[in-house]
């Protein structure tokens, strides 16, 4: 068993738990990590009542609201309303949750930095204890990684690569047709925050995004992002979804390397998805001809482990407001506008070759 930290910290007496949304990634995250961790689920909430009934069947939720007023009416003092519905829906559904109360909201957090910014008002006005579900930071290999890059295992870092070659079935999630902005938006925003987790606040932004012709019906769903943190650091972002040739040559990693190492980590679940490969971190300790790379035994996966996370540093800072809320709405207004920048990077179009006449 690893001795490197993998997992968050836990509230000492969890909080119930209001679910607004019964959709796929409820079910096959949010659900399981809070069951696994006995956080109890006191009611579901989702405008189709069937997906609702559903839901609460198969995990064992004791109530099922007719609308979103009903679930507010019966919430349990103190609990903490965990709200996975379309980016769209958040500026009419935040206001009507109560004053003070703690709020787990699905990323991203608006379809764009103007309605981050108008949730984030929204938050404040009714003084919400809020954080938005970038969970991946979350996830064990995640952790294990920051405590490797703090311990000086690799030196200092210097860069942050990550790059994704899959076939992403983006059926499983029908309100994204339609939608100008995919990819960045609900995929690459993860790394997004993830690189600023480990390097702090870019400078700027150089990005494009295309469509793919296999997904004729949506917007893009290639990126290639490099975020700018001076001539020292670097951080970029490559994404394709469309790698539909087996799994032989299919890649989901992110790359830290540091003056005196290196880390890498698969990301197993976008394999194969949702089924997923096993998430797998190594660490090398050392350069050159002597660099050996070592396993880390990891405990647990980004589906469902990291949603826990998420979860539990709300109820922490509930009980604490002193504790740190990693994601909390500001910060995540944070990784919005890097997203904002990225898509306004892309708009711009390159920089023209300079050729003779």
């Amino acid at each position: 068993m690893s001795t490197i930290p993998q997992a968050p910290a836990l509230p000492a007496t969890p909080r119930p738990i209001i679910s607004i949304g019964a959709g796929g990634i409820v079910r096959d995250a949010h659900q399981p990590a809070y069951r696994g961790a006995h956080f109890p689920v006191h009611g579901v909430f989702d405008r189709h009542r069937g997906r609702a009934e559903a839901l609460a069947a198969d995990f064992g939720i004791g109530e099922v609201y007719d609308s979103l007023e009903a679930a507010v009416t019966a919430a349990p003092a103190g609990c903490v309303f965990d709200v996975a519905v379309p980016a769209t829906a958040l500026v009419e559904l935040i206001p009507q949750l109560p004053a003070g109360a703690n709020v787990l909201i699905q990323k991203p957090l608006g379809e764009d930095l103007e309605a981050a910014q108008q949730l984030r008002t929204i938050c404040q006005d009714r003084r919400l204890n809020a954080a938005v579900n970038f969970q991946l930071r979350f996830a064990p290999f995640i952790i294990a990684a920051r405590h490797l890059v703090d311990s000086g295992a690799i030196g200092r870092l210097h860069s942050l690569d990550l790059r994704v070659t899959v076939k992403t079935p983006w059926d499983l999630w029908p309100f994204l047709r339609g939608i100008p902005r995919l990819e960045i938006l609900y995929h690459s925003i993860h790394y997004v925050d993830l690189v600023r987790h480990f390097m702090g606040e870019p400078q700027g932004v150089y990005a494009r995004t295309t469509r793919h012709p296999a997904y004729p019906c949506l917007a893009a769903t290639r990126t290639g992002m490099i975020m700018d943190y001076g001539d020292e650091h670097t951080a970029a972002i490559v994404t394709t979804h469309g790698h539909d040739f087996g799994q032989r040559h299919q890649e989901s990693y992110i790359r830290w390397e540091g003056t005196d190492g290196a880390i890498r980590a698969q990301m197993g679940v976008l394999m194969d998805y949702p089924a997923g490969a096993d998430d797998v971190l190594e660490v090398c300790r050392g350069t050159g001809e002597g660099a050996q790379w070592e396993p880390i035994p990891l405990e647990g996966t980004w589906f469902p482990d990291a949603f826990l996370g998420t979860m539990a540093s709300v109820m922490c800072h509930a009980d604490d407001p002193e504790t740190p809320l990693p994601t909390q709405v500001d910060d995540a207004c944070e990784t919005m506008a890097v997203v904002e920048a990225a898509y306004l990077s892309s708009a711009s179009g390159a920089t023209a070759i300079p050729r003779d006449e």
